[in-house]
């Protein structure tokens, strides 16, 4: 894609971050980025100072933030979804893309999208279906919306890897979190199953009998792996299968397994 483009960044932790950094590094863009803890006396300095070290322009507001830029990000907590998308509603200029990459149940997405919409912006969808930290932004993104193939057009121009996958929101959402119900469940049923085999000092004959059932799987190294994921990114995993939860409740279902997933993610995680 040749020319120039303007982002906003709405959230400027470690996916923001991440990403600002490395579309700098490629060129042909400028950032504008907002951070509610941009306003924290304790942590807002160091913020600041990260984005202006970056080349980034640190924002007063998210409408500050967002004023200029053809294509708004939105990275901030799944509890905030609703709040960004609501306040955006009242500041962006028709035609502006605003792209919610949070981890968000189909409904919360749905409903940020009539938010957004209503203001003739276009809202995208866009699920995230691997871990930032690695990928950066060629981090798989699949696209939802109707604006979805505008989107990936220009943000797979600038170096990422969103894939459009459905012109209804929601949809690229259910997408991941039904496969979050299974990988963070694995996750934490191994860390169990692994500091009970330890606790009774039975790992070798556990991982053995795992190893024979399914003899493509190497079990005491994916206990590690697992064990490690967790520990590092159970508080944000665990934040993921609450709206997993609501996700399947809304459908009817009972959101007992996804709250419990949800419990032993937060309950492993490293507190520091």
């Amino acid at each position: 894609m040749s020319g120039h483009i303007t982002l906003g960044i709405i959230g400027f932790g470690e996916v923001g971050s991440t990403f600002a950094r490395e579309f700098l590094a490629r060129g042909g863009v400028s950032i504008s980025t907002y951070d509610i803890l941009f306003n924290d006396p304790q942590k807002g300095p160091a913020k600041i100072e990260l984005a202006k070290s970056l080349g980034v322009r640190p924002a007063k507001s998210a409408a500050d933030a967002s004023r200029d830029a053809r294509i708004v990000i939105s990275a901030v907590t799944a509890s905030n979804v609703l709040d960004v998308a609501g306040e955006a509603a009242g500041y962006l200029n028709q035609g502006q893309l605003f792209f919610d990459i949070n981890s968000a149940s189909p409904v919360t997405k749905k409903t940020a999208a009539g938010k957004v919409n209503a203001s003739h912006a276009k809202y995208v969808e866009g699920a995230v279906m691997a871990p930032v930290p690695g990928p950066g932004i060629q981090v798989p993104i699949l696209a939802g919306g109707p604006a979805a193939e505008e989107a990936a057009a220009l943000l797979n121009g600038l170096g990422m890897n969103v894939t459009p996958v459905t012109t209804e929101p929601g949809r690229a959402s259910a997408m991941k979190l039904c496969r979050s119900i299974v990988i963070k469940g694995l996750e934490a049923i191994m860390v169990d199953c692994a500091a009970a085999a330890k606790q009774w000092g039975v790992e070798d004959e556990v991982f053995a009998s795992l190893d024979a059932s399914y003899p493509s799987i190497d079990f005491r190294q994916l206990a590690e792996t697992m064990g490690g994921r967790v520990r590092q990114h159970g508080i944000r995993r665990a934040a993921e299968m609450r709206e997993a939860a609501m996700m399947v409740e809304d459908l009817g279902m009972n959101p007992g397994l996804c709250s419990a997933i949800a419990d032993a993610q937060e309950r492993g995680a490293d507190k520091k």
